[in-house]
């Protein structure tokens, strides 16, 4: 058994795509594959369906996922409190944060949190919600700082992690003004809204297509960019090509400059929680005093 071969095997069963999680684990297709199947056999079991359908987890797969997620972090942690422990290694403590969160909420979060800062060597790495679901799950950070609301279908609503809310923010649709002062693009118009829409790696469109799915709403949209980045959809928004969500701790200044407003009455507006996510077996002691500072607060 080597590790290589359960982190290929969670990259996998995430992708479904033998080419795209070769690439993801930048190794090529055809050692890829031998891989998958060497860990196939030191199991004693096929893991994976092959077809000319696709790819998809066999039943003696979906068992041995959740496990294998909870040995590979185990292992890194392993490895990271071993170094720790010799004194060779320095204390880093690894968070994930959102883009949106990374550049708005973050820095004045930590600075706020003097017991933190003082423990010194935060690491910080700033991504997708998709991708940082996926550090968590491989145990690349010890932390993930995201927008949440309930029946967002976050992949760390398991039993293998919990969290603490840290913040709170709105979504908000937002257009540029016209030269009236209203909105240039309106929920409340008779016609469907330009829409600049947040591709599936995003966090926030899970958390805006949760609630306001195309069943849902009682406006039309028409969607016209996607985009995982949040400060893209706000530029584009700015610049009048149509209407976002936008978190308001991101769009707040330009809500004040009145390059920005609402598109919509309140009722269209979704409030959400900032929360702090870990796993829940013990970390190092370094990660261990980040929560307990973050958490007595």
């Amino acid at each position: 058994m080597e590790l290589i071969w359960l982190e290929d095997y969670l990259a996998l069963a995430e992708a479904l795509n033998f080419s795209r999680a070769a690439e993801a684990r930048h190794v090529t297709q055809p050692a890829f594959s031998r891989r998958i199947r060497a860990l196939e056999d030191w199991i004693g079991a096929e893991l994976f369906t092959r077809s000319t359908h696709g790819v998809a987890l066999t039943p003696a797969g979906e068992h041995f996922h959740n496990q294998a997620e909870v040995l590979t972090r185990a292992l890194h942690q392993l490895r990271r409190d071993t170094i720790e422990a010799s004194g060779r290694g320095a204390r880093a403590v690894s968070i994930a944060a959102t883009h949106a969160l990374s550049f708005t909420f973050f820095p004045k979060w930590v600075r706020s949190h003097e017991a933190v800062l003082a423990l010194g060597n935060l690491n910080l790495i700033s991504d997708s919600m998709q991708a940082c679901e996926q550090m968590m799950l491989r145990g690349d950070a010890q932390f993930l700082l995201c927008h949440y609301r309930q029946n967002m279908m976050s992949r760390l609503e398991t039993g293998q992690f919990k969290s603490i809310v840290v913040g709170a923010d709105t979504l908000v649709p937002l257009s540029a003004p016209g030269s009236n002062g209203a909105p240039r693009w309106s929920l409340d118009g008779f016609e469907p809204a330009k829409y600049l829409a947040y591709s599936a790696q995003s966090g926030l469109g899970r958390i805006v297509a949760a609630r306001w799915g195309a069943k849902d709403r009682g406006f039309a949209l028409e969607t016209v960019f996607t985009s995982h980045l949040a400060a893209t959809l706000l530029s584009m928004a700015r610049a009048g090509d149509g209407v976002a969500w936008l978190p308001l701790t991101l769009a707040e200044e330009d809500i004040a400059a009145g390059r920005l407003v609402e598109a919509g009455n309140p009722e269209f507006e979704i409030p959400i929680e900032i929360r702090l996510f870990r796993p829940l077996a013990r970390q190092g002691d370094a990660a261990e005093s980040v929560w307990a500072a973050f958490a007595r607060s």
